[in-house]
């Protein structure tokens, strides 16, 4: 992938992907989820709260004429979801 637009396009892919996995996660009505699967759905939670943060950033770099690739890395640090 060279240019920004393949990059937002996989990124765009990647949200779908784990939103795909948080909904399945949730509609499991049969049981009660597991530690490890209430683990993964903070994981997710917390993955795509990044995805979409990197996406608006994209978009707002490249609204201003500027490379949607400057400043686009995501940062964890500090960064939680309760």
């Amino acid at each position: 992938m060279n240019n920004a637009k393949d990059r937002e396009t996989e990124l765009v892919r990647r949200i779908g992907q784990l939103v795909t996995e948080e909904r399945d996660l949730r509609s499991q009505y049969e049981h009660r989820l597991t530690p490890q699967e209430r683990q993964r759905i903070r994981e997710l939670e917390t993955t795509l709260d990044e995805c979409w943060d990197m996406l608006r950033r994209r978009r707002a770099q490249e609204e201003f004429g500027r490379s949607p690739d400057e400043g686009t890395a995501p940062s964890r640090q500090g960064h939680s979801r309760q």
